[in-house]
């Protein structure tokens, strides 16, 4: 009998390849390839021109609270849904994303809500607001926020307080002048500035950008040579005029 050598080798290529297959996606799969615990945990927090009140320690301690914090955990028993359903309860995390790595690392990704104001409200409510207009409670962290006092309720909070902050904020002149917007009885709006002897009257709240730059103008041309002490009250109102009420301390 004649033994075809040919289709011999070919045979046996076949088999080595199928067998080395079988044994790669065997040892991709096998569980113990992998590092069996967790070995590492990356929070990213996503940074923004606004300090926002979340730090990686205040993750740690929000999961470790949960009994969720996955650190030297076994791979197999971390839920990164459950991580993320955890962290979106924080009144201070907009969206969290977690994920496992073959390495033996839980990664967590963390868009947190970005406070632009903080209300100090007559009603003795105390909160701040995103940029969204959502509430966020107090927190231990000191920021240089603008400061919103007076007749606010959460409807005035929410609709014109929010818009208003958020201009204040994204200008780098008014996000470093403005310290203090105050909400009269009748939902008119003054502001105190950093520099300067005086309060702003800006009345209803609209077109605050058009009165704000009538200020900036008023700085520049006529405080600057004035005198920042010489008024006690700027009305900027009304278009195309400014009111001002002399200091009774200068001359």
């Amino acid at each position: 009998m004649t033994v075809n050598w040919k289709k011999s080798l070919f045979a046996v290529c076949d088999i080595v390849i199928a067998a080395y297959l079988l044994l790669a996606v065997t040892a991709f799969n096998n569980p113990e390839a992998e590092p069996a615990n967790c070995t590492e945990v990356k929070i990213d927090i996503m940074q923004n021109a606004v300090e926002g009140f979340l730090t990686a320690g205040e993750i740690k301690k929000l999961l470790s609270q949960e009994q969720l914090y996955p650190l030297s955990l076994p791979m197999s028993e971390i839920s990164p849904r459950r991580i993320e359903e955890a962290l979106q309860k924080s009144p201070f995390v907009e969206k969290a994303e977690c994920y496992k790595t073959h390495s033996g690392h839980v990664c967590i990704n963390i868009k947190q809500r970005i406070p632009v104001v903080r209300v100090m409200a007559d009603n003795g409510e105390n909160y701040y607001l995103d940029t969204q207009g959502n509430m966020m409670p107090e927190s231990n962290f000191v920021t240089d926020l603008v400061i919103a006092t007076g007749a606010i309720n959460r409807k005035y909070a929410k609709t014109i307080l929010t818009r208003v902050a958020n201009y204040i904020q994204q200008d780098k002149f008014w996000k470093n002048q403005i310290v203090q917007m105050n909400v009269l009885p009748d939902g008119t709006m003054e502001i105190v500035p950093r520099v300067g002897d005086h309060i702003v009257y800006l009345g209803a709240p609209k077109e605050i950008d058009k009165k704000l730059d009538r200020l900036r103008k008023f700085y520049l041309y006529g405080l600057n040579k004035a005198g920042w002490g010489k008024y006690s009250y700027i009305n900027v109102e009304f278009n195309n005029q400014i009111i001002c009420k002399r200091n009774k301390r200068t001359k």
